[in-house]
């Protein structure tokens, strides 16, 4: 009954798959590359691209036990910043028309290798928007409100490759 109960506890440990918060990181995977992601966008805000960067870095080191390597990885995640814009989405007051609302908005075309097992590869396009009242001036909004979108971005970017959403 015990070699049982091993060869058991065995089974359940030898899975092809080592699951983390939800994830699915391929067995024999441990290297990963982050390139930067240049940005593209017609809008340029300064600071987007190393940004953007390195929130999906961070994201990779606190919820895998992948290693972030400039070469030879096992998986690489590169691409660019296609669009970023701040755009009016309720217009008040008849008389003089304000902006009540706005939006704003960041797109990122995503580019994923996976080198142990090309059929976990992608190619696609993120769109990710935030909609926000102007209170005060922009520049002072402006860094938050990139904040929570680039990381609503990594999410669903980071689920993509190791949740298969």
């Amino acid at each position: 009954m015990r070699n049982l109960s091993i060869i058991i506890l065995l089974f359940l440990f030898s899975s092809c798959t080592v699951g983390l918060k939800g994830i699915s990181i391929p067995e024999g995977m441990k290297t990963i590359s982050v390139n930067v992601f240049e940005n593209n966008a017609p809008l340029v805000v300064a600071s987007l691209s190393s940004q953007f960067t390195e929130e999906l870095k961070t994201r990779i080191r606190n919820q895998t036990s992948l290693s972030i390597t400039p070469n030879d990885a096992h998986g690489v995640f590169s691409g660019n910043i296609t669009g970023y814009s701040i755009t009016p989405v309720a217009i008040t007051d008849n008389k003089q028309p304000t902006a009540g609302a706005n939006r704003l908005s960041i797109t990122v075309n995503v580019k994923y290798v996976n080198n142990l097992d090309p059929t976990k590869s992608f190619e696609q396009s993120f769109e990710r928007h935030k909609d926000f009242k102007l209170a005060g001036n922009l520049q002072a909004q402006e860094p938050g409100l990139i904040k929570d979108v680039t990381a609503q971005l990594n999410e669903d970017i980071f689920n993509r490759a190791f949740a298969q959403w």
